[in-house]
């Protein structure tokens, strides 16, 4: 692995910018009457379905759009008529939008966020923050030179639902005592798998499918549950053990189930399981906080509390996508001055699932501290 500084890494947390106020003067596009003018760069399904989300507010279009493919871009088309288009990234982010949504392959994330830092946009970018330690450390390098006039937001949308918030704050108040014990998972099914364009297009309309443009189903797709862990522990674990394989997968290279143990400096044991098998009878998508007095499972459908051994547990039903919840965050922050920088927490997080790749890859344990001196 390249070599990349442990300073950047070890004070990621530390450095991470909570909301913050800026005068509404300084946030173009703040105004009351003034709806803000996004870019969409990136014009592939979770591309068009925050841009979508975003399209639905009050205060905000879609007026530039960019892809590398005609059929994306027409697609774009057919969603945001007149949006102005672009096959340069660079072209869209240097043209007068106020914000960009960046929805690109994930190994493109550092060039495209550092682009649109230097152009001083508020920013909504698809998680993760990168492929690799490199990629993370640049992240988070622009991020610090960021205009503290801008909002930065990394769409691991768990931070910003309603009822995973509500469950944080349970957590956090010691009701439930301090957490003992965690395990999360991704049990579900794969994405799907697009035909009917060149070979030499392979690896970028499918790339999900490829670990050096994806970073492995695990930096890809379960870094949303390790960033969850994340939040509610505060830091990030200090090492990791793991196995993974391919037991179905017909298309790519990348891991089609995996299991990973990792530990915390406090001793705290976080068992991580993941798989795309496809349509199965068993699924599992959530995390589950193991505490002193009660215990607490969380998902995108709501969440589980149970208090001490007796009593029924209270079950809170989430009915809704919460990407909603981030989306619409964005715009009324970005608009009104509640600013925040989460590149910080984002590129941790994407770390985290690199440190249980690496662990993978390598059959032996990882530090934390290996990893990121390089």
């Amino acid at each position: 692995m390249e070599t990349t500084s442990r300073r950047g890494f070890g004070t990621a947390a530390a450095g991470a910018v909570g909301i913050m106020l800026a005068k509404p003067e300084q946030v173009r596009g703040s105004q009351a009457n003034s709806a803000l003018t996004i870019g969409l760069i990136g014009c592939g399904g979770r591309g068009l379905h925050d841009s979508g989300i975003a399209a639905k507010h009050e205060f905000a279009k879609i007026t530039a759009i960019c892809d590398i493919y005609d059929d994306r871009l027409a697609e774009g088309r057919k969603r945001y008529s007149g949006a102005k288009e672009y096959r340069n990234y660079k072209d869209l982010i240097n043209s007068d939008v106020d914000a960009v949504i960046i929805a690109t392959p994930a190994y493109l994330h550092p060039e495209h966020f550092e682009a649109a830092v230097e152009a001083r946009k508020h920013i909504f970018m698809e998680k993760p923050a990168g492929v690799d330690a490199k990629g993370c450390q640049r992240v988070i390098d622009a991020a610090r030179k960021a205009d503290k006039t801008k909002r930065i937001t990394v769409d691991y949308q768990q931070r910003y639902g309603k009822d995973y918030r509500k469950a944080y704050e349970i957590v956090k108040s010691g009701e439930i005592g301090a957490i003992k014990m965690i395990r999360a998972a991704w049990l579900g099914g794969p994405p799907p798998v697009r035909t009917g364009h060149a070979n030499s297009e392979e690896k970028i309309r499918n790339w999900y499918h490829y670990k050096d443009v994806s970073g492995d189903i695990i930096v890809e797709q379960d870094c949303h549950n390790l960033d969850v862990v994340n939040w509610f522990m505060g830091t990030h674990p200090v090492k990791a053990a793991g196995y993974g394989g391919r037991a179905i997968k017909k298309i790519g290279d990348v891991l089609d189930n995996l299991a990973v143990t990792y530990q915390f400096a406090n001793g705290i044991v976080f068992s991580y399981s993941a798989h795309q098998f496809g349509r199965m009878t068993y699924q599992d998508i959530s995390e589950t906080f193991i505490c002193e007095k009660g215990s607490l499972n969380i998902s995108r459908r709501g969440y589980t509390l149970q208090r001490g051994e007796s009593g029924q547990p209270e079950r809170v039903e989430t009915k809704y996508d919460i990407t909603i919840d981030a989306v619409n965050e964005f715009i009324d922050g970005c608009r009104s001055g509640k600013l925040e920088n989460a590149a910080f927490t984002a590129a941790e997080s994407t770390l985290i699932a690199i440190l249980g790749r690496e662990a993978i890859y390598s059959g032996r344990e990882l530090t934390w501290d290996r990893l990121t001196r390089g």
